[in-house]
């Protein structure tokens, strides 16, 4: 069914409650396995329904945020959202308590028990006016950051638009670009720093009621990580600091070398090349069209999922006034199909968009087609981001179809993107975890450690005078601090097999992407360091495996580097 034509009907929560009411008496009661996996079933369905309509009225009101029908629908939805999920957990604690469960962990599998435990844990009565409240905060940021008009080049623009201005190939357009932009952040900076003042202690609190600590805990939980530490990820992020930034730092002296900046600051971060960084050709329809033969090419598999993405009408990538910030590919269960959301702009990105929110909705269509509990249908964020990273390296035969002559510089470039990034998402997490173990900390110290962070993990950066930026506020951009805490790190944990994949394609290209469908169609049935080693992977959690495969990308973009140089 195309998207435009799909229905959406506000569900009846308080029914929806009293159904799961029922199926938890239901499984309590049950005389055998047969009959509570009949109510685990019927469950299910109920909830794919849901999570349907939840995502239908969410899509459209990011597509159009202005539009007050689904604005309505999305504050319902933040509003009663957490007490759903409540009466959805009892069913989960009703599993948990049965008797039958040996029975049933035989039959929907171990994992599916031990995510059902975590979820639970994440969550109580004594907290759903505050999740509610969450909702609301979370709702109010994006609608002020979808605000944003920023006059520029004698138009308004929004934030996205305003990224080919910040790749500009002159020096005085990328500052002034930045300058803009950071104006208008600076000009709603008493919003910004409120909204997050009001986030964290919110958090705090709901964090206290289920008497954790603080909220790191509770936000580990809430990302559902299973299979490894808070230990093992202050290890990784120890790792990068030690091991991955000396090498970054290195490879950026080679990229303003070759840029021919003597003096850079932080608006030179991200251009490449002197000549300009590299930019798809065509049209955003042209672009479009080469991303449905790039997957007609690619395997049998993914030529089935591109036709139906196209037929029924599950993109919608181009930027305009009142649409809401950023990218996400999302699923719509009744009709096992993903949605992919983003904001062309004119730059690389809108190609990385066609590779990795398309790895993200080739693994849901996969998952979608199979016969698995709800549970156990995607694995943990950081694994999703696996299918998404790894799609941008394993397309790379195809992207002469988008950048022509200048795909090496493409690839370069991204290569480079893909490394620099780890240093910035683990800097992302660190700064998370020092927030929420000071809760108290004012808008200035929350920007003073971000701007220590930035010494740490990106000592190469010149913020000079720039607005917004220069005082530490840079972090106030990034909508996953805001929106869904902790998230970020599950980007460098998925960057880390996804460069993996990326080494593993230049020796044999036909046996990454073997390797690539195996880890997908796991789908949710292991862990990430169950699907790291299934792809026969190194995990990042060992010490060593950041260092060499730093090494490894870094000694491919220095040979790339003078092979362009030679031309």
């Amino acid at each position: 069914m195309k998207f435009s034509e799909m229905p959406y009907e506000r569900p009846d929560l308080e029914a929806a409650k009293a159904q799961c009411a029922a199926l938890c008496g239901r499984i309590a009661g049950a005389q055998n396995a047969q009959e509570a996996l009949a109510a685990a079933r019927e469950f299910d369905e109920m909830s794919r329904h849901l999570e349907t309509m939840a995502v239908l009225a969410s899509i459209r009101h990011t597509i159009n945020t202005r539009d007050a029908f689904y604005e309505a629908e999305q504050d319902f939805f933040d509003a009663n959202g957490p007490a759903l999920s409540e009466a959805q957990l009892n069913v989960a604690r009703a599993l948990l308590a049965s008797p039958l469960r040996p029975q049933l962990e035989q039959a929907l599998g171990t994992l599916a028990f031990e995510k059902m435990e975590v979820n639970v844990k994440a969550s109580s009565p004594d907290v759903l006016e505050l999740m509610a409240e969450e909702n609301a905060l979370v709702t109010a940021y994006d609608k002020l950051y979808a605000s944003a008009q920023i006059a520029f080049d004698g138009k308004k623009n929004t934030v996205s638009q305003m990224g080919r201005y910040k790749q500009s190939p002159r020096r005085a357009v990328r500052k002034a670009a930045y300058e803009a932009e950071g104006a208008w952040f600076d000009s709603h900076r008493a919003e910004l720093d409120e909204i997050y003042d009001k986030l964290v202690k919110n958090r705090t609190a709901q964090a206290k009621k289920l008497r954790y600590e603080n909220y790191i805990p509770l936000g580990a939980i809430r990302m559902q990580r299973v299979g490894y530490t808070l230990g093992d990820m202050a290890a990784y992020r120890a790792q990068i600091k030690r091991d991955v930034v000396p090498v970054v730092a290195r490879l950026k002296a080679i990229q303003y070398a070759r840029t021919g900046t003597a003096d850079p600051k932080f608006y030179d971060d991200m251009f490449f090349f002197a000549d300009g960084n590299a930019a798809p050709h065509g049209t955003s329809e042209e672009i479009l069209a080469a991303g449905r033969a790039m997957y007609h090419e690619l395997s049998r598999e993914t030529a089935d999922f591109i036709d139906v993405m196209f037929e029924n009408e599950l993109f919608d990538v181009l930027s305009k006034e009142g649409k809401a910030p950023g990218g996400y590919c999302t699923g719509l269960p009744d009709y096992r199909v993903p949605f992919i959301f983003s904001n062309f702009n004119g730059t690389s990105d809108d190609v990385d968009v066609l590779t990795h929110e398309a790895g993200h909705a080739f693994a849901d269509f996969v998952a979608a087609q199979k016969d698995l509990p709800n549970v156990l249908r995607s694995p943990g964020l950081e694994s999703c981001e696996i299918h998404s990273m790894s799609m941008e390296f394993l397309t790379a035969q195809h992207h002469e179809k988008f950048f022509g002559a200048d795909t090496p510089k493409y690839e370069l470039s991204h290569a480079e993107d893909a490394l620099f990034f780890l240093p910035y998402g683990t800097m992302v997490d660190e700064f998370q975890h020092l927030v929420y173990a000071n809760p108290c900390w004012t808008p200035g110290e929350r920007n003073a450690a971000w701007a220590r962070l930035e010494r740490e993990y990106r000592p190469w950066l010149d913020f000079a005078d720039l607005p917004f930026y220069g005082r530490g506020a840079g972090w106030q951009r990034q909508l996953h601090i805001y929106e869904c805490p902790f998230y970020y790190i599950d980007y460098c944990l998925a960057q880390t097999v996804a460069l993996q994949f990326f080494t593993a394609s230049l020796r044999d290209w036909p046996d990454a992407w073997r390797r690539y469908l195996a880890l997908v169609n796991e789908a949710g049935c292991k862990t990430y360091p169950g699907l790291v080693a299934a792809a026969g992977f190194e995990s990042p959690f060992v010490p060593g495996t950041m260092k060499k495969l730093a090494e490894a990308v870094g000694a491919w973009v220095e040979a790339q580097n003078a092979k362009l140089a030679a031309r």
